[in-house]
C-alpha cells in the first residue's frame, strides 16, 4: 500500500475507482479534473491534493490512473507542451482506462517509454457500480512485466483481469465489446418498441425474450429500464456513439463492411442531435417507441 496514487478524470467512473482504492488502504495523493470544483470535492473527500497542473499529479504520485473521455482529451493530458503528465515522469506508471482509438494508446505508450515511464492501457468492461465495489472487468495491454507488477494494485479494482498483449490490443477488444453491446441495445429497443406498438404486454415479452434466442445481457441490464423510461446514466448515449465510431474506424481499416455498427452509430448520434446524449444508452428506446417519438407518430403505412 506504499504506492501513492493519482487520478486524472474523476467523473462517475474515476471518482468511484479512487474511492475503492482509498477504502482498501491506498493513499490517493493527487486529483485532477478540468471541472475544478469536482476535483476539489473528491480531493477533500479522499484527503488528497486537488492539483492545479498535470505535472503536479505526476510529481505527487507513483501510479497515475487516467479516466478521460476521448482521443482529444487523452492527447491533451500527455502531449500538451505547456503542461502534461510526462513531465518528470521517470519511473512512474500510467494506467489509462479510457475507451479510445487503439492507435492513440500505441502512440502514447511510445511517448511514455521515451520519458522513462511505464504505461498500461486498461479499458474497463463494467460500469459505475462495479467501479465502486472493486468488481471491474479489466483488459490490459502493454509490457507484460509492467502488467505483472501492476496486477496487485489492479486486483483491488477488479475481480477479472485479462492480459491481451502488445499495446493497442486491449483497446481493440474493448471496441468490439462496446460495438456488440451497442448493437444489442439498439436491437432490443426496436423489438420492445414494436411489441409496444402491437399492444403486447411488455412484461410478458421480456420474460419470453429471456427464455428464447432473443435473450442477451442487455435484456437483463436495460430491458426493464427501456420499458419504464428509467434512463439514469451508467453508460451515456454520447459515449455509445463515440465508441461505435471507434469500432467502425477499426473495421474500415480492415476493409470490412460494418452495416449493423453503422446503423447503431447513426441511432446514437440521433439521440445526441435530439439532446438525449446524456441519457443512458437504454434511452435509445425513446427513438423506437411510437408513443414516445413524435416523428414515428407521423408515420403512416
Amino acid at each position: 500500500m506504499a504506492q501513492k496514487i493519482g487520478f486524472v478524470g474523476v467523473g462517475r467512473m474515476g471518482a468511484n475507482m479512487a474511492r475503492r482504492l482509498k477504502d482498501d488502504g491506498y493513499d490517493i495523493t493527487a486529483i485532477y479534473d478540468l471541472n475544478q470544483p469536482i476535483a476539489e470535492a473528491v480531493a477533500k473527500e479522499l484527503n488528497g491534493t486537488a492539483c492545479q497542473s498535470l505535472a503536479q499529479v505526476t510529481q505527487l504520485s507513483d501510479v497515475i490512473f487516467t479516466v478521460v473521455s476521448d482521443d482529444a482529451a487523452m492527447r491533451s493530458i500527455y502531449l500538451n507542451d505547456a503542461d502534461n503528465l510526462l513531465m518528470g515522469a521517470q519511473g512512474k506508471l500510467f494506467i489509462n482506462c479510457a475507451t479510445i482509438t487503439p492507435a492513440v494508446h500505441v502512440e502514447l505508450y511510445g511517448k511514455a517509454a521515451d520519458a522513462g515511464a511505464g504505461m498500461l492501457e486498461t479499458p474497463m468492461a463494467s460500469s459505475i457500480t462495479q467501479a465502486r465495489e472493486g468488481t471491474l472487468y479489466l483488459m490490459c495491454a502493454g509490457d507484460q512485466a509492467v502488467f505483472e507488477a501492476a496486477r496487485p494494485l489492479l486486483n483491488h479494482l477488479s475481480t477479472a483481469i485479462v492480459y491481451t498483449g502488445k499495446p493497442g490490443t486491449a483497446a481493440q477488444l474493448k471496441a468490439l465489446i462496446n460495438m456488440v453491446m451497442n448493437i444489442n441495445t439498439a436491437a432490443l429497443a426496436e423489438g420492445l418498441g414494436l411489441a409496444d406498438a402491437l399492444g403486447l404486454d411488455l412484461d410478458l415479452v421480456r420474460n419470453v425474450f429471456s427464455q428464447t434466442g432473443a435473450n442477451s445481457r442487455v435484456l437483463e441490464t436495460d430491458g426493464e429500464d427501456m420499458q419504464n423510461r428509467d434512463h439514469a446514466t451508467y453508460f451515456s448515449a454520447a459515449h455509445a456513439a463515440k465508441d461505435s465510431g471507434i469500432a467502425l474506424q477499426i473495421g474500415r481499416e480492415q476493409g470490412l463492411p460494418m452495416a449493423l455498427a453503422s446503423a447503431t452509430k447513426n441511432q446514437y448520434e440521433e439521440m445526441v442531435r435530439k439532446g438525449l446524449g446524456e441519457l443512458d444508452k437504454s434511452g435509445i428506446s425513446e427513438l423506437t417507441f411510437k408513443s414516445r417519438n413524435p416523428d414515428l407518430q407521423k408515420v403512416t403505412v
